[in-house]
């Protein structure tokens, strides 16, 4: 089951990675149109469609990949201090209740949203009109990555309510841990209050 749960994880990760790749693209066109605007005097009426789609694909296939990382805002005031098991409780009745059937809805009809602007071959209203179709597959694309990680969550929930600790999860950039940090360093609590207290004598000898 392990095994499963980490594979999910790596290919969340892997899809938001490669997605991520547009952040350079929209840096690009938007350097790229800038010169041709302001240089060249030439702009080009499809370019301000191009960033919105770019913009909107980062986002929506940002959603499995940050789910994968547990990196979803989320009120720790008190959750933070709760054992593992009552979390896990507190979790899988979230998901059960509302990301369950909110992100189903979201595939479902982003599915019918896109069909419906495939069969018209939809297009932006633009002098330079792009088509609108590949961008709206997007909504489902996502909300399905979305569903199969949180699937993987709600599986973690369960396994944890019976085991009372979180299953593991896939290692990727975190944010600095200050603790992990002082180990890695082999820097004890005293012996930073040591050094306070040695520049703290510094300053008023000074």
């Amino acid at each position: 089951m392990q095994s499963f749960l980490l594979s999910v994880d790596r290919f969340s990760t892997w899809v938001g990675k490669a997605f991520a790749w547009s952040v350079v693209a929209l840096t690009l066109l938007i350097a790229w149109e800038v010169f041709c605007r302001y240089v060249l005097n030439r702009p080009h009426a499809w370019v301000l469609d191009a960033q919105i789609m770019l913009y909107g694909t980062l986002f929506m296939t940002a959603g499995a990949y940050t789910l994968s990382k547990n990196g979803h805002v989320r009120g720790d005031v008190l959750y933070g201090f709760l054992q593992p098991r009552t979390q896990a409780v507190i979790d899988l009745t979230l998901y059960l209740v509302f990301f369950l059937p909110g992100v189903f809805a979201l595939t479902w009809a982003g599915w019918v949203y896109f069909n419906e602007s495939l069969a018209i071959n939809e297009q932006t209203f633009s002098a330079d009109a792009l088509p609108l179709y590949p961008f709206k597959f997007i909504i489902p694309l996502s909300g399905a990555l979305l569903l199969l990680q949180g699937v993987v969550e709600i599986i973690r929930c369960i396994l944890c309510i019976r085991t009372g600790a979180w299953a593991a999860r896939d290692g990727d950039v975190e944010e600095v841990d200050v603790e992990k940090l002082k180990a890695m360093v082999h820097v004890k609590d005293e012996d930073m209050a040591a050094l306070e207290r040695e520049l703290e004598l510094q300053g008023e000898r000074k």
